[in-house]
C-alpha cells in the first residue's frame, strides 16, 4: 500500500484546489461511503490491468485504511483525511473504514473490480 497526500495547489474563501496525474482512461467510479460503514475486506491478483496496482482517492473526509499482504497476519493501518491517494498492489487485503461520510473516485469499473476481487475465508 502507498498513500500519498495530494498537494493543495491553491485556496481561497471558497475551498481548496488540488491536482493530480491522472494516468487511467475509461469508466471509473465515484465512491461515496457513510460515517460508521466498512468497505472492501478482499483483495485483488492484478488480473485487471486497473487492480495493479488499484488507485483509490478519498476526495474529502476521513477513514481508517487497513491492509496487510495475504500471507502475513500483521495488519497495517492509517487514519487518513482527503485529499489522499492509495495505491494498492495486489495481494493486499484492505479494507476502509469511514470515520467521516467520505467521498471517493476508484480508477476502474465495476466489471474489472468484479473480475479481480478475492476473499480470504
Amino acid at each position: 500500500m502507498q498513500i500519498t497526500p495530494l498537494t493543495i495547489s491553491g485556496s481561497d474563501e471558497r475551498g481548496f484546489t488540488s491536482e493530480y496525474l491522472h494516468e487511467r482512461t475509461g469508466n471509473q467510479l465515484i465512491v461515496f461511503r457513510k460515517a460508521g460503514t466498512i468497505s472492501g475486506r478482499h483483495y485483488h491478483k492484478g488480473i485487471s490491468a486497473t487492480k495493479n496496482p488499484e488507485v483509490f482517492i478519498i476526495l474529502n473526509g476521513t477513514a481508517i485504511v487497513n491492509w496487510r499482504n495475504i500471507n502475513d497476519t500483521a495488519i497495517l493501518s492509517a487514519t487518513v483525511t482527503g485529499p489522499v491517494k492509495l495505491e494498492i498492489y495486489p495481494y493486499t487485503w484492505h479494507e476502509l473504514i469511514a470515520e467521516t461520510d467520505c467521498t471517493c473516485l476508484e480508477l476502474n469499473s465495476i466489471s474489472e473490480h468484479v473480475a479481480d476481487t478475492f476473499y480470504i475465508p
